[in-house]
């Protein structure tokens, strides 16, 4: 919060004028409490009131989303505002997505729409993910995934950016490692395509928005694997908004907020009693 105040005051800004606050976080959340609920890499989070402790430091509204959520806000509405069935795919440490149908966001019952990451690949069938199960996605395609793949090739790599520095210099190893995650990949996205049938599929994080192998073996397998009608008109495309898609998404989230109908009543009524 401190940094939080810190940005306003460089800004020359108060708290006063601050609209509201938008923060991500990598997990699912219960959107109307803003509470994280049973997040997978964020132990010790389940029920945690996000809102209630920031308001304490500062007194504006808090809008909390999944990441991957307010990534596919920041996108679609900076660079692909005309396209209302798009689908955001976030490759990093994991997979997620963000679904917009028909021009709105969808979270799903529990907040959990959209999690990719532990759909089960056939090529995995023998191999453990972080949850328990086999086979899933994530345990084949995320950043660490394609590491530990290429490290029992024998070559130095520590994260997803050696990858990513390694087929950027031409590593035939690297190079393939990639094009098979955006396979694996593909494989799941194809059923995404003759569910959703969107207009635009983006690629970003990490891992996805420097990894044009990795688009294009999403590309192989999505065309290949999905009927004509949904992908004659499909783009898919690596992230335009990169790492601003989740500050544009979080300012959406509460620009979103603050001028719909409701809140602007109350504020009217608000100042008319006042």
């Amino acid at each position: 919060m401190r940094r939080a105040r810190s940005l306003l005051a460089s800004a020359g800004r108060s708290v006063a004028e601050l609209a509201g606050i938008g923060i991500g976080l990598p997990g699912p959340v219960e959107h109307d409490t803003g509470k994280p609920v049973k997040p997978p890499i964020m132990p010790g989070w389940d029920g945690f009131d996000v809102v209630s402790y920031v308001q304490r430091s500062l007194p504006v509204h808090v809008l909390v989303d999944n990441d991957v959520n307010i990534m596919a806000l920041g996108e679609q509405s900076a660079h692909w505002p005309e396209h209302n069935n798009f689908f955001f795919v976030k490759v990093a440490t994991g997979i997620g997505s963000g679904i917009i149908s028909s021009g709105e966001l969808q979270r799903g019952a529990n907040g959990t729409a959209g999690d990719l990451g532990h759909v089960q690949v056939a090529r995995g069938a023998d191999v453990l993910c972080a949850c328990g199960n086999y086979g899933c996605l994530e345990a084949l395609a995320s950043g660490p995934a394609v590491v530990r793949s290429l490290r029992g090739q024998g070559l130095d790599v520590a994260k997803g950016t050696d990858v990513l520095r390694l087929a950027a210099d031409g590593n035939l190893q690297a190079i393939q490692a990639l094009r098979q995650a955006g396979r694996d990949i593909g494989e799941v996205l194809a059923t995404v395509v003759n569910l959703l049938n969107p207009s635009v599929i983006v690629v970003g994080g990490s891992v996805g928005e420097t990894g044009e192998h990795l688009v294009a073996g999403i590309r192989e397998v999505v065309y290949r694997r999905s009927p004509p009608l949904a992908t004659s008109h499909l783009r898919i495309n690596v992230s335009r908004a990169g790492d601003q898609a989740a500050v544009l998404g979080a300012s959406r989230l509460v620009t979103q907020y603050v001028l719909s109908p409701a809140i602007i009543e109350a504020t009217l009524a608000g100042a008319i009693a006042g």
